[in-house]
């Protein structure tokens, strides 16, 4: 690739990651373009260059972070038990919310305000999402590692819970926000308490 294009890209990861921020602090409605471009010192035409219009944008937005951060997390090694497993995989996706993504993470909230079809990419990109948690708590269940009262209840309070985590942890700094970050995973870990024996 060459360095024009690698500028070219560079600078799409930008304006996406940043209209992800825009859209996650204020939602579809109350986003245009002219907040996006101010954000980046950038001009609205120069967007055009790139986007066709805030449809797209917001489309770029929601598939690039839904599928960066749900394949860093696919991409998690799969060794050890599956308590390790669902630690590292909690402790990951609260340290992604709360350092890379704060106000990005509303945007799959799926608010009813957002066109259908964006609406729909949302909650496909979330069951995906959602998969890599529920996986490893299925396999814990199974193999007597996890007792929970109900797997849908129970991923959806972690899920809940994680989507907090920016609140909670991102006015925190160093070792703080880190232990933070842990007690999060840890309490999310209590609700696959283990069985009695």
């Amino acid at each position: 690739m060459g360095r024009v294009q690698r500028k070219r890209d560079e600078r799409v990861r930008r304006i996406v990651a940043t209209a992800a921020d825009v859209l996650g602090e204020r939602g579809y409605e109350a986003t245009n373009l002219e907040d996006v471009a101010a954000r980046l010192d950038l001009t609205k035409g120069s967007l055009y260059y790139y986007f066709a219009g805030k449809d797209e944008l917001a489309t770029a937005a929601v598939e690039t972070l839904g599928n960066d951060w749900t394949a860093r997390l696919e991409e998690m090694p799969a060794t050890g038990t599956c308590a390790e497993r669902l630690r590292a995989l909690l402790r990951e996706h609260i340290a992604i919310a709360v350092r890379e993504y704060p106000a990005a993470l509303r945007l799959f909230l799926v608010p009813n305000s957002w066109p259908e079809g964006l609406r729909a990419r949302i909650r496909e990109l979330r069951r995906r999402h959602d998969q890599v948690f529920r996986r490893v708590v299925r396999e814990g269940v199974e193999a007597g590692e996890f007792a929970v009262v109900d797997e849908d209840a129970t991923l959806q309070a972690m899920h809940a819970a994680m989507s907090q985590a920016p609140v909670w942890c991102s006015q925190l700094a160093g070792e703080a926000q880190d232990r933070a970050m842990d007690d999060l995973a840890d309490v999310l870990m209590k609700l696959c308490a283990l069985p009695r024996s």
